[in-house]
Formats: structure tokens, C-alpha cells, sequence
């Protein structure tokens, strides 16, 4: 069974718009130890919501990662890893923060308790209710 995620991005910098129009991308930029944690323990096929950071706060898209962690070919640092993944689809309705927020059942939700990471784990239950809420 695939895991589940969230990736944070600036949407003035790479949009799930992007992705889409590209279909695969490197998801690399990652340097927090957590957030690399994180991506460490991916694995080819889990599923990852993108959440567009910035005036926007909002889950916008699912993406599917395409690879297994591997080191970043830009950087000489072998602790720095990326995954490639593929766009899925749009959500029909953006699921913003301050809904996800307004909902007890995230109240223990890492993207609420700990704002500033960039990769975030998302349970099962999660998942099904951000779906439920995204159309």
C-alpha cells in the first residue's frame, strides 16, 4: 500500500500548473533534516498531495512519486536527496489551510503543528478527508 504525503512549493517558483504542463519533475530543493527524512522514506508510487504555499495556503493537486530517493545532482552533499514524481490531476476545490485548520480532525496534522516543513506524512484518514474535502 502507498504512503501518503504533502509537498509544499511557492507557487511563483514551481506551481502544480507547472508540473502538469511539464508531467514529470525532479522535486528537489529540500534541505530541512526532517523534510529530508521524509523524502528518504519514499517510495516509488506513493501519492503526495501539492500544496501551494505563499497568499494561496491551499492543497491544489496530487502528484505520484516516480522514483525512489537518490541523490541530488546538483549538490555534492550526499545527506541532500530528490524523487521524481508525475502530476495526477487538479483537486476540483482547493483545500485551504484555514479549512484544514477549521477541522478538529487535523488538529494533530503535521502541515498544522509544524507549519514551516516542506514534506509532511499524511495518514490514510488524512488522505480520504482531504479527498473528500478537494471534490
Amino acid at each position: 500500500m502507498p504512503n501518503h504525503w504533502l509537498l509544499k512549493t511557492e507557487p511563483s517558483t514551481y506551481s502544480f500548473a507547472d508540473l502538469q504542463r511539464e508531467g514529470r519533475a525532479r522535486w528537489d530543493g529540500v534541505s530541512n533534516p526532517v523534510a529530508l527524512r521524509h523524502l528518504r522514506t519514499m517510495h516509488k508510487g506513493d501519492q503526495a498531495f501539492v500544496y501551494h504555499t505563499g497568499k494561496e495556503k491551499a492543497i491544489v493537486g496530487i502528484a505520484r512519486i516516480v522514483s525512489d530517493p537518490y541523490a541530488d545532482p546538483k549538490h555534492a552533499d550526499p545527506k541532500l536527496v530528490v524523487v521524481d514524481l508525475e502530476a495526477v490531476g487538479s483537486l476540483s476545490t482547493p483545500v485551504t489551510l484555514a479549512a484544514i485548520k477549521a477541522d478538529k480532525q487535523f488538529a494533530g496534522f503535521d502541515l498544522v503543528r509544524i507549519p514551516r516543513l516542506s514534506v509532511v506524512p499524511v495518514s490514510s484518514a488524512q488522505w480520504k478527508a482531504l479527498l473528500a474535502l478537494g471534490g
